[in-house]
């Protein structure tokens, strides 16, 4: 794939999240200004993810969510954030890793896993780690709920602000706090690929209580 096609390929994904965003908003007739005060994000930073003049990060991606009262899958496919809670009896999907949407964000690419079903009590989420420096992150993540990363290919270096720097190797696995700090870079030759799940009760509180 050329530079030039996945520039674009990044920018029409870019498009595609930040009319989804507007349009779950409007839907409910919510002004930035209301979604700012119930996301925690600034009035500015919602209103260029809407415009696609700006890429979110995971832990931007979720208060958003919280923000518009659905979940990130919602948002991801422009679901209607009105979506009953269905009774988890005998709820059962497939994903087929090739069907699955992709997404984008600040040194990752997500590819979400069961976007079928709406109000789940996890998140599962392939993420291909781009960052190869710590650096490159304006901020690290952090989120309510707790987390599993399983590196699936390459090797990663987990960076908190609690632990010293962790590597994690092919096969390796981390489970931890999510509203710790965190953030991962690919050191191997090619991005690596994680598993990350996300489980957590109430996290839409949660995830408004966590300070950036």
């Amino acid at each position: 794939m050329s530079k030039t096609h996945s520039s674009e390929d990044f920018q029409d994904k870019r498009a595609a999240f930040g009319a989804m965003v507007q349009s779950l908003r409007q839907s409910q007739k919510l002004t930035l200004k209301q979604v700012s005060e119930a996301s925690g994000l600034a009035l500015s930073t919602i209103s260029k993810i809407e415009n696609s003049n700006l890429s979110p990060t995971y832990d931007v991606m979720l208060k958003l969510a919280a923000g518009l009262d659905t979940d990130i899958v919602s948002i991801l496919d422009g679901a209607s954030a009105q979506t009953p809670k269905p009774s988890p009896t005998g709820r059962l999907t497939v994903s087929r890793r090739s069907e699955l949407p992709r997404l984008q964000a600040e040194n990752y690419l997500f590819e979400p896993i069961a976007t079928q079903l709406k109000n789940r009590l996890i998140d599962a989420t392939y993420a291909t780690v781009t960052a190869r420096d710590i650096s490159e992150f304006s901020a690290p993540i952090r989120h309510g709920g707790e987390e599993l990363v399983i590196v699936l290919s390459g090797a990663v270096e987990l960076h908190s602000d609690l632990y010293e720097p962790i590597r994690l190797e092919t096969g390796d696995s981390v489970y931890y706090d999510a509203a710790m700090a965190h953030a991962y870079v690919s050191v191997s030759e090619a991005d690596a690929v994680i598993l990350n799940i996300v489980s957590g009760a109430n996290m839409t509180e949660e995830i408004l209580n966590v300070k950036s």
